[in-house]
């Protein structure tokens, strides 16, 4: 365990039945520190984080939040931690002002006493006070269930893809409360589909299939991109997909907006590779240098782990 941690994992693994959801994860999140956990649907995300959360017990490993270890400890955890689960889970037949009031009553506080921590979304929700939960929009359950996640003020906040199905000026808002929170010195680790949050965290952890793929800085994980990138683009880019695997110097080629990342084998170069799909009968073919990005590490890393399990 590091005792400088709020949040320490070790080596944590659990099974569903032949599923292997964990394999011997490890992460130690700083205090104060917001930590996002980047990885597709299926990665293990939500199972570590309920882990965390002293809902569910790992078959292996141990996990501690501020020292306590979370199944040993669990009613002491309960008390420091606020969590946010994926599936909107607080009271619908309860009113808004009901549901605060609830999980602040547990609490043995007031909504007045923390108010300060999420007065910008509160004020949002606030006129909302006597509609059921379950009657409100995707933007407003989410900010609620933050309220409530919040309401005691927890010194460790874990949060489950809390942006997910949210419209987009919502989920601005939120990563703005998150900002905040941690100048408040709240940890917070938060987990996402979405790789264009990964820059908003202080450090990221890349998951896939129940393992870390790495962990790092938003830039410290582009950095370690191990080869050259070049973003690839013609006036067919219908075909360019079937272009490109055929071209013997290509390493790997994934689709990103408007034009294909790829990498390139050993002795191959860009002018070769246009040379090549040229050949083929692309017009208008364009190979261009370009720095890497978090989604092209994940990507890489990703393909990777699929070849060797």
């Amino acid at each position: 365990m590091n005792s400088n941690a709020a949040i320490s994992a070790e080596a944590l693994a659990k099974s569903y039945g032949k599923t292997q959801a964990l394999r011997g994860v490890s992460l130690d999140v700083g205090r104060g520190e917001l930590c996002g956990i980047i990885g597709p649907d299926g990665a293990g995300k939500t199972t570590l984080l309920r882990i965390l959360a002293t809902l569910l017990l790992p078959d292996a490993g141990r996990a501690y939040i501020a020292g306590l270890d979370v199944a040993g400890s669990y009613r002491a955890v309960r008390r420091l931690i606020g969590y946010m689960p994926g599936r909107f889970s607080l009271y619908q037949d309860l009113t808004v002002e009901e549901n605060l009031q609830f999980f602040a009553t547990v609490f043995g506080t007031t909504i007045s006493a923390n108010r300060h921590l999420v007065d910008d979304i509160y004020r949002q929700i606030e006129p909302f006070g006597n509609r059921p939960a379950g009657k409100l929009s995707g933007g407003m359950k989410q900010k609620l269930a933050l309220c409530c996640a919040l309401i005691h003020k927890p010194e460790v906040l874990l949060l489950d893809e809390p942006t997910t199905g949210v419209d987009p000026v919502s989920r601005k808002e939120l990563w703005a409360m998150l900002l905040k929170l941690r100048r408040e010195g709240i940890t917070i680790l938060v987990s996402t589909p979405y790789m264009d949050e990964a820059k908003l965290c202080d450090r990221i952890a890349l998951m896939q299939q129940g393992r870390f793929l790495g962990a790092d800085t938003p830039r410290g994980i582009a950095a370690r991109y191990p080869t050259a990138l070049f973003a690839v683009r013609s006036k067919e880019m219908h075909r360019l997909r079937h272009g490109l695997a055929a071209c013997p110097a290509v390493a790997s080629a994934f689709s990103f907006g408007d034009a294909y990342h790829v990498t390139l084998r050993p002795g191959g170069s860009p002018a070769a590779l246009a040379e090549s799909l040229a050949r083929q009968g692309h017009a208008g073919v364009a190979v261009d240098p370009i720095e890497p990005t978090v989604e092209d590490f994940f990507m890489l890393l990703g393909s990777e782990t699929e070849h060797t399990t």
